[in-house]
């Protein structure tokens, strides 16, 4: 049986993943990966929140995901200075966008842990 706390880690990784994919292959043009990115880390925020047991909207999702996402501005600093070098732009682009899509996802998953409408039903192992 998988547990929340399995689907959680499947839904960070795999949207962190995702999110890389998007950074490191979009570094040449700065700015263009922002607004796929920010989708999947919505998309993320809505299915962490269902795990929990928590209906939200795309709205609530967005709003939240501006909460979590304050290392934003560093990313965008370190994309126009950098990620326009080929090779190097790509990778730092994409593991700075896999760590902020993790990091928003954990700061996702402890808010709806916390805040989830039932926890003693939850199977966390």
């Amino acid at each position: 049986m998988v547990t929340t706390n399995q689907k959680v880690h499947g839904i960070i990784h795999t949207a962190s993943a995702s999110a890389g994919a998007v950074g490191g292959g979009l570094a040449q043009i700065p700015g263009s990966d922002m607004p796929i990115i920010m989708g999947l880390q919505t998309a993320m925020i809505i299915a962490i929140a269902a795990e929990h047991g928590a209906n939200i909207t795309k709205t609530a999702a967005a709003d939240l995901l501006l909460t979590f996402a304050a290392g934003y501005g560093g990313r965008a600093v370190s994309q126009f200075l950098v990620g326009w070098i080929p090779a190097i732009g790509n990778a730092i682009n994409a593991s700075t966008a896999i760590a902020i899509t993790e990091t928003i996802g954990w700061a996702a998953d402890a808010y709806f842990e916390k805040n989830a409408p039932d926890n003693s039903t939850k199977n966390k192992e």
